[in-house]
């Protein structure tokens, strides 16, 4: 019996580590559709963000924005047109919403881990900051980049054992 192609991409990794660049050439090779987080809450929240602002405020909008997303995936998938969630998913509660969310609907899915040490995901963050090329999509300061990594949990060894993980070093 012949396994079913892959119909959901998961892309995890610290910010900087280039999920964004990784996920839109994999959309490219695969001809799937990638859900990028950034640009959702780019587009659709960051203009009304308050002046100081709250982890939940952000938090809030993004659980929101990839429960839609994975609506649309569903249907995507429906189509045997796979789906991209470049959504950073940065502990393993994270990504075990969409691996649930996945198994549940009967998808077969992988885990992209893009494994980069954070010296270099600073010099990239500040390269995007300066460049503003087609990945960029607001500052990412250094302090946001540190409070980023306070949260960031590579997959555990649970998560490898349950996900078909492929690690990616860009």
């Amino acid at each position: 019996m012949e396994t079913p192609p892959t119909q959901i991409y998961l892309v995890c990794g610290c910010t900087g580590a280039g999920k964004s660049t990784y996920s839109a050439r994999l959309a490219q090779d695969i001809g799937g559709v990638r859900f990028s987080i950034d640009e959702w809450m780019q587009h659709l929240h960051n203009a009304d963000q308050p002046k100081e602002m709250s982890f939940n405020w952000f938090y809030e909008r993004v659980q929101r924005n990839c429960s839609q997303m994975r609506r649309v995936a569903k249907r995507l998938a429906e189509l045997s047109v796979p789906a991209i969630f470049d959504c950073g998913l940065t502990n393993s509660q994270e990504r075990a919403i969409f691996a649930d969310w996945a198994e549940t609907q009967g998808f077969s899915y992988e885990l992209h881990f893009i494994d980069v040490d954070p010296k270099t995901r600073w010099r990239r963050v500040q390269k995007r900051n300066a460049e503003q090329a087609e990945t960029y999509q607001f500052e990412v300061t250094r302090p946001m980049l540190d409070f980023i990594e306070d949260l960031w949990e590579a997959p555990t060894n649970a998560e490898m054992k349950r996900m078909q993980v492929k690690t990616v070093t860009l």
